[in-house]
């Protein structure tokens, strides 16, 4: 008689425990200001299911509502459709609890700045342990950051090994690129498993060796400073500078209004952490900027930065661009 042959139907099991878990099915972020909502917005437009930590339930509507802007913005200008709109929104929530994260294989820092605008070290080395208190050991713990060292973040982990840098750019969202950081203790397959992330979400992989102001950051606050001596001088009006750099050599955003995007308070610490680590004056931060963040002249999202701005963001025309400062 001949044999039989049986073979194990769990791996074609639908219940949730029988399944296979997939590689990113579930991404955490920490933190949901304008960096986290980009990212849960992207990573859920990709299929996956997203969870945000916030620290009030205001904070947590306040960013829901935004990424539901931003998706509308692309119905009407983009194509998206209000049947896609509802499948993304229905893969990212928010929570206050951390143990929400439990199941997350990949969980992105990405706290705000304080009231003073600061993003503290202190306080972000509070999530990536609170992080490792409730996610797998196998579960990768990421920063979005330009200036922060991921290899100081990890230092008081456990598991060091797991932990990585990655800047998406929030200035032009749709950019096709993520500047990937490997720190001191990465280790190579963690590394290969977020640059995988980054093919999934559509994006390009910069390799970057650990520096402060990585590529994308170091050099736009050389070029935005320059930009502020040619304004300080006479040599040209601001819009006419930004025109050059749009125009001229292809940029998306000329300096001044990518400084209103990023956020004049943002753009400060930036410098000033470059100016400390490598101790090089062109990068402490030009007189001009320092008056316009005196006087709270933050960028586009405060209503004024360099340029003003109107309801819906828009630079209004109605100004002197040969205007002092």
């Amino acid at each position: 008689m001949a044999e039989i042959l049986v073979e194990p139907i769990e791996s074609y099991a639908l219940g949730q425990k029988k399944r296979g878990k997939t590689l990113f099915s579930k991404v955490g972020i920490v933190g949901c200001g304008k960096e986290g909502q980009s990212i849960a917005r992207i990573a859920s437009w990709h299929g996956m299911e997203v969870v945000f930590i916030e620290l009030s339930d205001e904070k947590i509507n306040h960013a829901i509502e935004n990424i539901g802007k931003e998706l509308d913005h692309r119905i009407e200008n983009w194509g998206l459709t209000q049947s896609e709109k509802r499948a993304i929104m229905s893969r990212i929530k928010g929570t206050l609890d951390y143990n929400e994260l439990t199941d997350c294989d990949f969980v992105i820092e990405a706290i705000r700045a304080d009231n003073s605008g600061n993003r503290s070290i202190v306080a972000r080395k509070e999530v990536f342990r609170q992080i490792e208190k409730v996610v797998s050991s196998d579960a990768i713990i990421a920063t979005n950051a330009t200036t922060i060292v991921i290899t100081e973040l990890a230092s008081e982990l456990k598991i060091r090994e797991r932990c990585v840098s990655l800047h998406f750019f929030v200035t032009s969202p749709e950019a096709r690129i993520i500047e990937v950081v490997k720190g001191l203790y990465t280790s190579a397959e963690v590394y290969e498993r977020v640059c995988t992330f980054v093919k999934l979400i559509n994006r390009d992989v910069i390799p970057v060796e650990e520096s402060a102001g990585i590529v994308s950051v170091r050099l736009y606050v050389t070029l935005l400073n320059e930009a502020c001596a040619t304004l300080m001088e006479g040599v040209a009006t601001m819009r006419d500078i930004d025109t050059t750099m749009e125009i001229g050599l292809g940029m998306r955003l000329g300096p001044f209004k990518a400084a209103d995007v990023i956020g004049l308070d943002k753009v400060v610490k930036w410098m000033e952490n470059l100016h400390e680590e490598f101790g090089n004056q062109k990068f402490a931060p030009s007189p001009l900027i320092r008056r316009l963040v005196r006087a709270k002249r933050y960028g586009s999202h405060v209503g004024v930065g360099f340029y003003r701005y109107d309801q819906d963001g828009n630079i209004q025309n109605d100004e002197d661009p040969t205007r002092k400062f």
